[in-house]
């Protein structure tokens, strides 16, 4: 039997494919993007047959949107899983209060779930129904914990450098989380130890009140952006922007990306430990658990 190896990409071609959803209710048209097991590694490949483990992808707040992590829907789908992702309500819509933008996110990821499994599939693509993940980062890692809370059928979460502790820095949005979940949703915990924007504390503060089975990584020398596409940039263009008054300190915070860990070990890390997490538990794979359990 071979060794587990989730650092490296899986057997299949990552094929993509954009579609939208119109959500009649709020009058808003989603832009959405799906990365799935493929013939050719490209755009609108005709998918593999099967049915795929479905896993959602949230994105962080600010000028991010859909695509924000490629490398790490890329990596998911080149070992099986289906993963999709669309551009939350305040990319597009006038969401500017808390309250406003945590109700929608909740609302847009129970639409995604609800057009991917009770309604037709893009690309003629199938979804295993049993169970589904949800990943998501800074905002998005907010978003996935607290949805649990809305949609049964999530069984997985990672949740990278999360949002939602009890004490935001100044600037940071004071999202809230309950954990009100009601069943064992087993939890990944990404995180960097230089993180500025949601430090370490906090992140520990919400590991410690998760009601299910957990797990917390650590990366070290990871800053708030690296697991984006392209953290060296995404760092060093929020270290040069201008910042509201509340923000002004980040830019002392932030120290310059050379000083920090490399992309790449934060992408690897991102990488091989959401794969084993929903390996583990979308999967019921052991491998990944002993994996996960000496890491």
């Amino acid at each position: 039997m071979s060794a587990y190896e989730p650092l490296r990409p899986g057997p299949h071609s990552a094929g993509t494919h954009a579609f939208e959803i119109d959500d009649r209710e709020r009058a808003r048209m989603f832009p959405c993007e799906i990365w799935y097991p493929a013939q050719t590694a490209e755009r609108d490949a005709a998918p593999e047959p099967g049915r795929r483990p479905l896993i959602l992808y949230s994105h962080s707040s600010g000028r991010r949107n859909r695509l924000m992590a490629s490398y790490l829907c890329t990596h998911l789908a080149t070992h099986g899983y289906a993963v999709a992702a669309l551009d939350h309500s305040e990319v597009f819509a006038s969401d500017r209060n808390v309250e406003s933008i945590c109700t929608n996110r909740l609302l847009d990821i129970r639409l995604l779930v609800r057009t991917l499994l009770d309604e037709t599939p893009p690309i003629g693509l199938e979804f295993e129904t049993s169970g589904i993940g949800l990943v998501g980062h800074s905002l998005g890692g907010w978003t996935v914990l607290a949805a649990p809370e809305v949609e049964p059928r999530v069984a997985a979460v990672v949740a990278f450098a999360p949002a939602g502790s009890s004490n935001p820095r100044p600037g940071i949005l004071p999202a809230v989380l309950n954990f009100a979940w009601g069943r064992d949703v087993p939890t990944l915990f990404v995180t960097g130890d230089a993180d500025c924007m949601t430090p370490l504390e906090g992140v520990r503060e919400l590991y410690e009140r998760t009601p299910a089975t957990k797990r917390l990584a650590l990366v070290h020398g990871a800053d708030h952006l690296h697991f984006m596409d392209d953290p060296e940039s995404e760092h060093e263009f929020a270290r040069s922007m201008p910042l509201p008054p509340q923000l002004v300190w980040l830019r002392d915070a932030m120290r310059p990306f050379g000083e920090l860990c490399s992309a790449a070990a934060a992408h690897d890390a991102a990488r091989g430990r959401t794969l084993a997490h929903f390996d583990a538990h979308l999967r019921s794979n052991r491998a990944a658990e002993r994996w996960l359990d000496s890491g």
